[in-house]
């Protein structure tokens, strides 16, 4: 019985027990759900890498390798790995390209944070150690970059086509790559060199054509026709153009109200009465000289009745009506006009003036363009051409992305070499730079530097070579001091990846490592899920 008392553990105040194998058990869920999501963009990584065919609840169908659009779409439910699909939307909003990139880092961060788990290393020391290696990472990076002035056009044009490369249209790259260029350099305002706005830049989808049509406008665009109600205009040589945000129509009850009209002569006034008030709007418009109209969408009432459109074209006006209400800051901004809320602020002032305003024949469709603005604000259209809506939507997203990346380099002028080269390099020297570290530390970053290579071994892999020789090949060509040397997956070898003019924004590397290691420290510091009902 004595033997027996002796074995219960005494209850002092200083020793408790504490249940660990909960957290353990929560913090390996998330790190698992993070990494499922991470190895399901991985084989999209890369010039050779797989695109993704998606089936959203609706039966629309997108096919893109697009690493944000594809998490975007995706219905994830464990919050762990939602996180995830937000670390690709920051890296999408910073710089807009390496989507897949950050979430494939992350991944593989993740994978080394579970050995290191495992092997008794404390959370907070782990997540404290990728902090100072992610730091350490970002000089590495900023030391191996070659400075870029913007009037090196060839060298922007070389980063974009990079960029491109890797998406499904990847054949257009020569054509797309430059557009993107022009398009960006067109709307940097001198006054403020480091920023772009690309809202600047509108992107007009119509389909028909190849995407070899698709072309730089310098004016506006817009998807639809004409109004061709009663013979009106569809060309219009020294235009003058009012964006009109009022409704040229008759007015009405401002509540459900019915009028009852008991005989004829009544309803020809309330007719004659409609004619008059139109014709006092049209012959306001027509006295300031104006002769082109934009007309907002409105949700009241029609913004133009058939009679309205059928003055306006005796008028001479050309019309062009349902205008989107967020359309109308990139169109005043273009046409460097005021938008008029009201016809009694009809004024020349307002107005925007253009040589020529034309309706166009394109595919089965039509398109009003506006040409030849004076004094044009600093924004340009891309009108995009393809055979079928999927090819549409992926060209404009693959746009979007080059163009990201030469707002990239408008903002940090800075270019480095792709092709796995930086990742490679990097790990080599955070590898180095353990060493040096004492304890655990040392540890922790050796890990970080080896979750690096994950991005020249998953091009590798995506491309069809022999991950794991190209790997000690690259890591063998760099120890030699060609911090250059990347994977040319066309030619199935290592080359100088600067010479083959794969080349990509500094910002799109330095801001996937400090996002990914954001994002991995976050995951890492959870040891709880609580869910409030």
């Amino acid at each position: 019985m004595a033997a027996v008392t002796a074995a219960q553990p005494r209850s002092s105040k200083t020793e408790s027990y504490v249940d660990n194998k909960r957290k353990e058990d929560i913090r390996h869920a998330n790190i698992n759900a993070a990494r499922a999501v991470a190895d399901a963009v991985r084989t999209s990584l890369g010039p050779k890498g797989m695109d993704k065919m998606i089936s959203t609840a609706n039966g629309e169908v997108i096919i893109t390798n697009d690493g944000a659009t594809i998490l975007n779409k995706m219905e994830v439910l464990q919050p762990a790995a939602k996180m995830l699909v937000d670390l690709s939307k920051s890296q999408d909003s910073a710089a807009g390209d390496g989507t897949t990139t950050v979430v494939v880092i992350a991944g593989a961060l993740l994978k080394q944070c579970l050995t290191l788990l495992s092997n008794g290393i404390h959370p907070t020391v782990i997540s404290d150690s990728l902090h100072k290696a992610s730091i350490k990472a970002v000089d590495v990076l900023t030391a191996m970059a070659v400075p870029l002035e913007l009037s090196d056009h060839e060298s922007l044009i070389k980063s974009a086509s990079t960029s491109l490369n890797s998406k499904v249209v990847s054949q257009y790259s020569t054509l797309l790559a430059p557009l993107a260029v022009d398009s960006v350099l067109s709307v940097v305002d001198p006054a403020k060199p480091d920023m772009v706005d690309l809202r600047d830049i509108k992107i007009v989808k119509k389909l028909g054509g190849t995407v070899d049509d698709t072309q730089l406008v310098k004016g506006l665009v817009f998807d639809k026709k004409a109004s061709h109600a009663a013979g009106g205009p569809t060309r219009m040589e020294n235009a003058k153009i009012a964006v009109i945000q009022f409704q040229i129509s008759p007015p009405k009850t401002d509540i459900e109200q019915s009028i009852v009209v008991s005989d004829y002569t009544q309803m020809d006034r309330i007719l004659k009465e409609e004619r008059n008030y139109i014709l006092g709007m049209i012959k306001k418009i027509k006295a300031t000289g104006c002769n082109v109209l934009l007309i907002q969408k409105s949700i009241l009432r029609d913004a133009v009745t058939d009679l309205s459109l059928h003055y306006l074209a005796k008028a001479k006006i050309m019309v062009v009506k349902d205008v989107e209400r967020e359309d109308i800051e990139f169109i005043t901004k273009t046409l460097n006009c005021l938008p008029i809320a009201n016809i009694e602020h009809f004024r020349v002032e307002k107005l925007g003036h253009a040589d020529l305003v034309e309706e166009v024949s394109l595919g089965d469709g039509k398109i009003v363009k506006v040409t030849g603005i004076k004094d044009m604000g600093r924004t340009t259209t891309v009108l995009v051409r393809g055979s079928n809506q999927l090819v549409l939507d992926e060209a404009e997203r693959s746009l979007h992305d080059a163009l990201c990346v030469v707002r990239c380099l408008v903002s940090k002028r800075f270019l480095i070499a792709g092709g796995g080269a930086p990742e490679i390099e990097l790990s080599r020297q955070l590898g180095a730079w353990s060493k040096v570290l004492h304890g655990m530390e040392g540890y922790c970053v050796r890990s970080f530097a080896e979750a690096l290579e994950v991005v020249p071994y998953t091009l590798a892999e995506n491309a069809g070579l022999n991950p794991i020789a190209v790997v000690t090949e690259l890591r063998n060509r760099h120890a030699q001091g060609e911090i250059n040397a990347g994977i040319n997956v066309r030619k199935g070898q290592i080359t100088n990846i600067l010479e083959e003019n794969v080349v990509q924004p500094l910002l799109v590397s330095t801001s996937a490592i400090t996002l990914a290691t954001e994002c991995v420290r976050m995951i890492l510091k959870i040891d709880d899920i609580v869910n409030v009902r």
